[in-house]
């Protein structure tokens, strides 16, 4: 599939995830708990994109997991957070999905900002399109995945595609609102993208570099 890329990422706040809210959190909560028990620490940092996904945002929010060798992301808002749609299947908690993207880690110890727009800019093309990433899927984004260079905070490099796989670790996980199952956007080149419609892209990816076993983006490695 390609996607227009030609945007600017939702303008990123920091901040830290909801407490005390008036509105129950159960939906977030299920997110943070399936990450939390992934890594057994909180969350490194988080974000929210202004101002809310009930004022047109794509995203309520954006958590980064340091997972040791590389950052963990994970998205708030394609699912219900706060309560149930009662225009969505009950099986299903919203969209019925949340993005997570791992990042390799570089020699900063804090966290790159790209992927915060990025995974922003997926979830905006989510809910304009309609268009559900599954497992094996691809978005061709046509230009870098970082966002380079109309995104500030990106870095140059020769992926341009992303390709989706569930995020194994997390999977599927029920919550008081409906099922969500975590896909996992990892970058790849032009070329390996290709190669992935003339075989899978589970076969593609399996050659690529991995972290104990896992698809990771490394942007410096092309």
């Amino acid at each position: 599939m390609r996607l227009p890329w030609n945007r600017r990422p939702p303008a990123v706040v920091d901040a830290s995830p909801p407490e005390d809210l008036e509105d129950e959190t159960s939906g977030w909560d299920a997110i943070t708990a399936a990450m939390v028990a992934l890594h057994g620490a909180p969350e490194k940092r988080h974000v929210a994109y202004h101002p809310g996904v009930a004022f047109g945002s794509p995203l309520q929010g954006a958590s980064v997991f340091d997972a040791g060798d590389h950052w963990h992301y994970v998205t708030y808002g394609l699912s219900e957070l706060f309560g149930p749609d009662p225009d969505v299947a009950p099986e299903v908690s919203g969209w019925g999905i949340e993005l997570t993207m791992r990042v390799v880690r570089g020699t900063d110890d804090a966290p790159p900002e790209w992927p915060f727009g990025m995974v922003a800019a997926l979830a905006a093309q989510v809910r304009e399109t309609g268009w559900i990433p599954a497992h094996g899927s691809r978005a061709d984004m046509q230009s870098p995945i970082t966002g380079y260079p109309w995104n500030r905070a990106g870095v140059q490099t020769g992926l341009t595609a992303f390709a989706f796989v569930v995020d194994g670790p997390l999977g599927r996980i029920v919550t008081p609102h409906g099922s969500v199952t975590f896909m996992q956007a990892v970058g790849v080149t032009e070329g390996e993208r290709v190669l992935m419609t003339q075989s899978t892209t589970d076969e593609v990816l399996a050659v690529l570099p991995q972290v104990a076993g896992l698809p990771v983006t490394d942007p410096g490695r092309a």
